[in-house]
């Protein structure tokens, strides 16, 4: 029987609607967030910021997903995808960046392309990565 943690065929961390959390959170596993967090995030495979959550730090993964609220720079090693309901209020920094329409974006885009083999987070490499849908000039 799954449990709670348990998204397919690779784990993660999840941290509930009720949690407040504050200082340095990294993870070797995939994070989902849906409470408040305050802090630094990262590094990680991947960061999911929930619909409801509120995180007010920097967070730096392979890949980072925000439907919810952040307020800080997000850097990713392979993506940055910002939901239609997000609110984003930092600065962007990934190869593939994808801002959806009806989302809130106030920062900076910095985009770079993807150095072939490479990974953000240590002694990870890119093989299982998601299909690229666009690339930094």
């Amino acid at each position: 029987m799954a449990t709670s943690h348990d998204l397919g065929p690779e784990r993660a961390s999840i941290l509930g609607p009720t949690l407040r959390f504050k200082g340095e959170l990294s993870t070797g596993e995939d994070l989902m967030i849906l409470g408040q967090v305050e802090g630094t995030v990262g590094p990680a495979p991947k960061v999911t910021i929930g619909p409801e959550a509120h995180v007010k730090a920097g967070v730096n993964a392979d890949v980072i997903i925000v439907e919810g609220r952040v307020e800080g720079d997000l850097k990713a090693g392979v993506s940055i995808t910002v939901r239609p309901q997000a609110n984003v209020r930092g600065n962007l920094e990934a190869p593939v960046i994808n801002i959806a329409e009806g989302a809130t974006f106030n920062g900076g885009i910095k985009m770079e392309p993807l150095a072939s083999g490479a990974s953000s987070i240590p002694g990870r490499n890119r093989e299982s990565s998601p299909v690229r849908t666009g690339t930094a000039n």
